[in-house]
C-alpha cells in the first residue's frame, strides 16, 4: 500500500497586544516591510524551549519587542489554508494560535523607542466600530448599501440558520435591529464573505476577485491578522462586562473620568457620565486614594485605584455598560 503523504504543520503564536493612550485603544503593529502590509507580532512556538504556548508567547514578545505584557488570554486557533501559502506552495502548513494581551503605555516607553513596532489606533483597521460620536458615516454611506446589493444577488442558503438579509440586520444594526458592539468578528466575516475587504480578493475568494474595485473599508493587514484582531476586540469588549480587565490598561491611580474614557474607547460607545459613575459605585470596583489630580486643568478630581478585594467577593466583577446602541 502506498504511503500517505503528510503535510508538515508549523505552529506560530500571534499576539494582539492592546494598550490605551490619549483616549484611543491601540494595537501593537509590527513594522511593515516594503510591499507588505502591517501585521500583528508573530513568533514561532518551540516545543523544546517552551513548556506551554503562553510561555512561548511571553518569551518571544519580550525578546522581539521588549514589551511587558500583563493579562494574556488565548483566543482561537487560526489554520485556514491560504494564511501563508502561495500558489503551488508545497511547504509546511502554518497554523497560528491567537492571543489577546494587555499592557500599559507608561510601562513600555523605553521599549517602544527601540522596538521595530509601534502602537496604532485599532479603529484605523475597523473605522465602523467607533460609535463614540454617533453612528459612523461609513456605515450608511458605503457599507450598508454595498451589503444590500450583495443581499439582493444572493441565492437561497438552506444550510445556514440565517440568510444574508438576517445576517446583515443582526450584524450591522439595520432594519430596526440594535447595534451590538460585541459582534466585531461577525461584521468582519460578513464583509469578507461579501468580498468587500481587500483580504478577500488577496485570498482568492470568489466574491472579492469578482469585484472590479474594493472599497477602502479600513486598512488591510497581512495574512489573517485583521480577523485575529477582530476576535481580540470582540473578546475584550465582552470581557469588560464580567471581569475587571480594564484595570490592566489603567495607571495605578486614575480619575473616574479617565476610567470612563478608557471604557468608552474599548467599547466604542459613549456612556452617560452620571450613569457610569453610579455603575462604578454599585460595582465597588474602585476605592479613593485620598489624593486629587489637576491634570485636566479644571477643578481637582478625586483619584481612585482598583479595589483588588472585589475579585474575592464575587465571581464576575465587571462594568456591565450594556451591549447595544
Amino acid at each position: 500500500m502506498a504511503e500517505a503523504h503528510l503535510t508538515p504543520i508549523e505552529v506560530g503564536l500571534t499576539a494582539a497586544i492592546v494598550a490605551v493612550e490619549a483616549e484611543e485603544p491601540r494595537i501593537l503593529v509590527a513594522a511593515a516591510r516594503s510591499g507588505t502590509r502591517a501585521g500583528l507580532p508573530f513568533g514561532p512556538f518551540d516545543p523544546l524551549s517552551h513548556r506551554t504556548f503562553e510561555i512561548g508567547l511571553r518569551n518571544w514578545v519580550a525578546a522581539q519587542t521588549a514589551i511587558n505584557v500583563g493579562y494574556v488570554e488565548q483566543l482561537y486557533t487560526f489554520g485556514d489554508r491560504g494564511r501563508h501559502a502561495r500558489p503551488d506552495d508545497t511547504g509546511a502548513h502554518m497554523i497560528s494560535v491567537g492571543y489577546l494581551a494587555l499592557t500599559r503605555m507608561s510601562d513600555n516607553a523605553a521599549a517602544l523607542r527601540e522596538a521595530q513596532a509601534g502602537f496604532e489606533p485599532w479603529y484605523r483597521f475597523f473605522p465602523w466600530e467607533d460609535w463614540r460620536d454617533g453612528r459612523p458615516g461609513i456605515l450608511d454611506q458605503t457599507i450598508v448599501p454595498l451589503l444590500e446589493q450583495w443581499v439582493k444577488i444572493g441565492k437561497s442558503e438552506p444550510l445556514r440558520p440565517l440568510g444574508r438579509r438576517e445576517r446583515l440586520r443582526h450584524c450591522f444594526g439595520v432594519g430596526g435591529s440594535p447595534w451590538d458592539e460585541e459582534k466585531v468578528l461577525d461584521r468582519y466575516e460578513l464583509l469578507y464573505e461579501a468580498g468587500l475587504v481587500e483580504e478577500a480578493a488577496r485570498d482568492g475568494r470568489v466574491a472579492g476577485v469578482a469585484r472590479a474595485k474594493i472599497p477602502p473599508l479600513g486598512e488591510a493587514m497581512r495574512f489573517d491578522h485583521r480577523r485575529i484582531l477582530a476576535t481580540a476586540i470582540a473578546r475584550l469588549r465582552a470581557k469588560l462586562k464580567y471581569r475587571p480587565v480594564v484595570f490592566e490598561l489603567m495607571p495605578d491611580e486614575f480619575t473616574l473620568t479617565e476610567l470612563q474614557h478608557t471604557v468608552e474607547a474599548i467599547s466604542g460607545r459613549h456612556l452617560h457620565k452620571q450613569n457610569f459613575r453610579r455603575l462604578v459605585e454599585s460595582a465597588a470596583l474602585v476605592e479613593p486614594t485620598g489624593e486629587t489630580s489637576t491634570a485636566t486643568g479644571g477643578r481637582p478630581a478625586a483619584q481612585f485605584r482598583f479595589r483588588r478585594d472585589v475579585v474575592q467577593e464575587r465571581p464576575a466583577p465587571g462594568l456591565r455598560v450594556g451591549g447595544r446602541a
